[in-house]
């Protein structure tokens, strides 16, 4: 049985940055629970960052690949660097996935973690670009694919190809 990683704030998990949750309420996601697929994971917790902290934006919106590569970092709203913390969730949850072996994923739109198609444009001005975040860019990077809570659909497709 194919696993899947998700953002644990999807899962109702209160883990985000204001000490809230994102629970989806997509039937799909809650079927897959039941049937123990999903490996729910918080990447910023992981890499150490507590619940609640601030707000955190990559700088001028580079984007996930340039952070894991050393030419952007993540900054909170009280100005202070917490890119390692990104980097080093973002290595935790590659790790997960790949012991329990998955190759795809449903992670938070717009996080400077998970974000898959938008990130917010490091400003803290709520504006948006296109953009991944530091997670994402490493598990698609390493050939898992991320889908966001949006698209499940397409998740849905992807895990049907996936498994014979």
């Amino acid at each position: 049985m194919e696993r899947i990683l998700v953002s644990a704030c999807l899962m109702g998990r209160r883990v985000r940055f204001d000490g809230g949750a994102k629970t989806s309420s997509d039937e799909r996601l809650a079927a897959w629970l039941r049937e123990g697929r999903l490996v729910p994971f918080c990447p910023e917790v992981e890499g150490g960052l507590g619940i609640p902290r601030p707000a955190a934006e990559i700088e001028g919106g580079a984007g996930g690949a340039a952070v894991l590569s050393g030419a952007a970092r993540v900054l909170a709203a009280d100005g202070s660097d917490v890119t390692a913390a990104f980097v080093s969730g973002a290595r935790a949850a590659l790790e997960a996935a790949r012991a329990c072996g998955t190759r795809l994923a449903v992670l938070k739109e717009g996080s400077p973690s998970c974000g898959a198609l938008t990130i917010y444009d490091g400003t803290f001005s709520g504006r948006r670009t296109a953009g991944q975040g530091v997670t994402t860019a490493l598990l698609e990077g390493a050939g898992i694919r991320v889908f966001t809570e949006d698209r499940v659909d397409d998740a849905a497709a992807y895990l049907r190809a996936l498994e014979p």
